[in-house]
């Protein structure tokens, strides 16, 4: 597995490099891309020649026996003479950025234990499609165990990759690397353990992220949250002996000036949810640790804006708590005021995201103002029941651009959203005569939540995004790995380094 470096937030990562032209002495694996349309890339005669096979020939007999060019699959193919010990077909499918993006992460996947692999890709290759296989071959590398006896094979060292011709590519493969370095931080923040991770953790994985990004970062403590009127954060983490924080960090684009558009993301950082008093079953709380997902793939989107150039001044907030059953907790009927003053009726302490995201959402709107606001959280499970698990996570919002900008980020990252309706003639199901609202109702829960959360957003343009439908992969597939996914920090940080993410807004 990556572990953290002394100096650094982020883990070791495999090299991905770009070959202007066939290198002369290749790894000991080649691995050749392989497309429904194309078949094998232009290179691979020469390549062929070099590895003493006929890879057209190779091509035939391996389809002859059951080998698809879909996206992912890979036949390996060993050569007893020569410098290199095997060669390996891997399939891109249509050739779309989605499908070489499985495509990088099946090499990443056959690559484990290894040092290089010299990969060849189609000449001319589109550069959504080069920087989304550079993204599947960081994500398909990612591995996280505690294990002390085998604990697996490490990822691979280099991936070297060419199209055989003399054209230099390395930027786009520098962006698709950290793109999917997002990704993997945010998985791996919400895949440590709870033993370990707390807010104060959380908090302090921010700093060392701020610090080595050249972010600004603020945090307050339970004392300052207190102080600040931060109710929600307050209430969910009453219960824990670990307390709250509320973390902040600012990112400003160089050249900035008072035109340069201003967009607050907030996420949801429950670093363990037993339900509270409202205790979940046990099946229910398996997992539970990765429900600060939102909180930390604001923190991994974060991490990339410098690096990536994004052009828009960029606050990340992250509510966090540790939501526990004690005789501190908060309890159902109790009523909360939040920052700004709104208060909620309490009535399923298991409905906490939305409580500590509300608090967050008012800051940004009362003392921030930005131009676009979104939040980001693991919210419902009635959103799971909507759109079923891994193919689409909830997208509401109260301004038609920037659910489409969302969407398209959706759709080039591979994080793809679905827009969800926000009716107003569903809030009745969360009034209440004793507050401004109930936190928890019957009916469609992840709609109800939503509205919930559209009150403390003001008349800013605001989105919310409710990923639990793509928190949890059950399986090692495609670009992911069994348990958490991460979600969300690919898409923020397509959606934040694009060209103009604000337009139409």
């Amino acid at each position: 597995m990556a572990r953290r470096g002394a100096s650094s937030p982020f883990p070791s990562l495999p090299v991905v490099t770009w070959q202007p032209g066939l290198p002369v002495h290749g790894a000991p694996a080649w691995v050749v891309v392989v497309d429904d349309e194309s078949g094998l890339p232009a290179a691979a005669k020469e390549a062929g020649e070099r590895l003493g096979v006929d890879l057209g020939r190779l091509l035939e007999a391996q389809l002859a026996t059951g080998f698809s060019p879909a996206a992912g699959a890979t036949v390996a193919y060993p050569l007893l003479t020569g410098e290199a010990a095997e060669v390996v077909l891997v399939g891109a499918g249509d050739g779309s950025a989605k499908d070489l993006r499985h495509a990088g992460a099946a090499i990443a996947r056959f690559g484990r234990g290894k040092a290089e692999l010299t990969t060849v890709v189609a000449e001319g290759i589109d550069d959504a499609a080069l920087r989304a296989f550079a993204e599947g071959v960081i994500l398909g590398s990612f591995s996280y165990t505690l294990k002390t006896v085998d604990p697996g094979e490490p990822a691979v060292g280099q991936v070297t990759i060419t199209d055989g011709t003399d054209g230099e590519r390395q930027p786009v493969l520098d962006r698709g690397v950290v793109v999917g370095r997002t990704g993997w931080l945010a998985r791996q923040l919400a895949i440590t353990p709870s033993n370990e991770k707390d807010p104060a953790w959380l908090a302090a994985r921010a700093t060392e992220v701020a610090a080595a990004t050249g972010l600004e970062v603020t945090v307050w403590d339970e004392k300052k949250l207190a102080a600040d009127g931060f109710g929600g954060i307050l209430a969910v983490g009453r219960g824990s002996t670990r307390p709250p924080r509320f973390i902040r960090l600012d990112y400003v684009p160089d050249g900035a000036t008072k035109n340069t558009p201003y967009v607050v993301l907030v996420g949801k950082g429950i670093t363990y949810d037993t339900g509270g008093l409202s205790l979940k079953p046990r099946e229910g709380m398996v997992s539970m640790k990765r429900d600060m997902t939102g909180g930390g793939s604001v923190i991994a989107t974060m991490s990339a804006l410098r690096e990536l150039g994004a052009n828009v001044r960029v606050t990340g907030l992250v509510c966090a708590a540790e939501n526990m059953p004690s005789g501190t907790a908060y309890r159902p009927d109790d009523v909360i005021r939040h920052f700004g003053g709104r208060t909620t009726e309490v009535k399923n302490t298991d409905a906490e995201g939305r409580l500590v995201l509300a608090d967050g959402l008012a800051y940004a709107v009362h003392e921030l103002k930005p131009d676009v606001l979104v939040d980001v959280a693991t919210l419902t499970g009635a959103i799971k029941v909507s759109l079923g698990a891994m193919l689409y996570g909830g997208l509401f919002a109260t301004d038609d651009a920037l659910a489409d900008n969302l969407a398209d980020a959706g759709r080039v990252s591979g994080e793809e959203l679905w827009r969800m309706p926000l009716p107003a003639e569903y809030e009745d199901l969360i009034s209440t005569p004793i507050a401004d609202s109930v936190n928890s109702s019957k009916g469609p829960g992840s709609i109800t939540a939503a509205l919930f959360l559209k009150a403390f957003a003001g008349d800013i343009p605001w989105a919310h995004l409710d990923l639990s439908s793509i928190a949890e992969s059950p399986a090692d597939r495609f670009e992911y790995s069994l348990g958490a996914t991460g979600a969300g920090a690919r898409l923020l940080t397509t959606w934040l380094t694009s060209e103009t993410p604000t337009a139409g807004i």
